[in-house]
C-alpha cells in the first residue's frame, strides 16, 4: 500500500479519534473482535506446538485453501495460557516472509557474489568437507594410549529452528563423528 501524506493524516486522525472514544468511555470490544475475526474467518484451526525450544508452548495456527493465514498462543494450554515468547509470536512471519531464503546460495573462497545452488550439490559439498576434516583432524587416542575418538575441529552451533526432536537426532550425529565441541542458542 502506498501511503501519500493525505492518507496518513486520514489514518492518524481515524486512530485518534478511536482512542478519545476508547477513553471516554465507549466499548470498543465487539468492533476488536470483529476486526480479529476477518483474518482468520473461513481458516481451519490446527492446534500444533511451538518448535523453538524446549518449552513447547502450544499454537493455535489458521489454514485457509492449503496457506498459514494466521498463528496464535493457545490460550487453553496450561504451560503458556496463550502467551508466546518472541520466537513464537514471529512464527507466521518466518513462515511467510517473502525475504525466508528458499534455496541455498553459494560464495566461493575469495567470490564477492552468492550464487544458488540446489540441495544436492550443496549436501554433498557439506559431506565432503566434514570427511575430510574428520579424516585430517580426527584424534583416536589421547597422550595416555587411551581411546578417545574425538575430532575437536569441527564445532556445532544448534538453532532454536530446530525441534527438540531434531537437535537430538543432531547432537548423536555429531556425537557419531566425534564432534566434542557443541552447544546450543536456545538454551537459557
Amino acid at each position: 500500500m502506498r501511503c501519500s501524506r493525505r492518507n496518513f493524516l486520514k489514518l492518524a486522525g481515524v486512530g485518534t479519534l478511536c482512542l478519545t472514544l476508547g477513553q471516554l468511555g465507549v466499548n470498543l470490544d465487539e468492533a476488536l473482535a470483529y476486526s480479529r475475526s476477518l483474518k482468520i474467518e473461513g481458516a481451519k484451526e490446527v492446534v500444533t506446538i511451538c518448535p523453538f525450544c524446549a518449552v513447547c508452548c502450544q499454537v493455535i495456527a489458521y489454514v485457509r485453501d492449503g496457506k498459514l493465514v494466521s498463528t496464535e498462543g493457545d490460550p487453553d494450554f496450561p504451560v503458556n495460557e496463550g502467551a508466546l515468547c518472541a520466537k513464537g509470536a514471529a512464527l507466521y512471519s518466518m513462515y511467510t516472509n517473502d525475504h525466508r531464503l528458499k534455496k541455498p546460495l553459494y560464495r566461493a573462497a575469495h567470490g564477492d557474489t552468492w550464487e544458488e545452488k540446489d540441495w544436492d550439490w550443496t549436501l554433498d559439498q557439506i559431506a565432503r568437507r566434514v570427511k575430510d576434516a574428520r579424516d585430517k583432524d580426527m584424534i583416536l587416542k589421547n597422550a595416555q594410549g587411551q581411546t578417545v575418538n574425538r575430532l575437536e575441529s569441527i564445532f556445532m552451533m544448534g538453532t532454536s529452528h530446530a525441534s527438540n526432536e531434531e537437535c537430538a537426532v543432531i547432537h548423536q550425529a555429531m556425537r557419531g563423528l566425534g564432534v566434542v565441541h557443541m552447544d546450543h542458542q536456545a538454551r537459557v
